[in-house]
């Protein structure tokens, strides 16, 4: 069994446990997009409970996502969009939604029911890692793009946009192209997912 394959038997191992983060946290998705928000909230609190973490019912996420360490300390805002194959390791956290300096929600300056093209969010690309305690900021007001096969290294602060197969480390965070090494979406310089 070759390395690809034993990675792919650990996931469908995963899978199995029905109360695994990754599991909680899509079937809390589930529930929020059919409007079932009270049962979505207490999935994700009892996700919380049992993990440690804060996974928002709001965010768009691929079935086929993985948590590190169980999601150990993961901290995911509602305006993230993650795409396939992504693997998040323990207290990462990803922070989007706020609305640009002047722009006027609801709850005194909050997100409330401000058109989504004002807040900020946070996309990350197919075949993404981010590694352990890396925390991922958007700009006020605009979007955090990550893109298809990039990196992210343990304890990087990420404000700006990551482009495709590259590797960001360090304070401050210094940027390292790559060779492709695995199919990382082809050429598409966008994100694109379904949902």
């Amino acid at each position: 069994m070759n390395a690809a394959e034993e990675s792919a038997f650990k996931r469908q191992l995963d899978r199995l446990w029905a109360f695994s983060p990754e599991r909680l946290w899509l079937r809390s998705i589930g529930l929020h997009r059919s409007g079932h928000w009270r049962l979505a909230f207490l999935l994700k609190q009892l996700n919380s409970l049992l993990y440690h973490n804060s996974l928002a019912p709001g965010a768009r996420v691929s079935p086929d996502i993985s948590l590190g360490h169980h999601s150990l300390g993961i901290v995911i805002h509602s305006d993230v969009e993650i795409g396939s194959d992504a693997m998040i390791w323990h207290n990462v956290t990803l922070v989007a939604g706020r609305l640009p300096r002047g722009a006027r929600g609801t709850h005194g300056g909050g997100n409330g029911n401000a058109p989504a093209a004002q807040r900020s969010r946070i996309v990350i690309g197919d075949h993404v890692t981010i590694g352990a305690n890396a925390v991922l900021i958007a700009p006020r007001g605009r979007t955090l793009t990550i893109g298809n096969g990039a990196r992210v290294g343990a304890g990087t602060v990420v404000t700006e946009d990551v482009p495709r197969r590259t590797t960001v480390v360090g304070a401050p965070p210094r940027t390292y192209s790559r060779p492709r090494d695995r199919d990382d979406g082809g050429e598409q310089s966008e994100v694109e997912h379904s949902g």
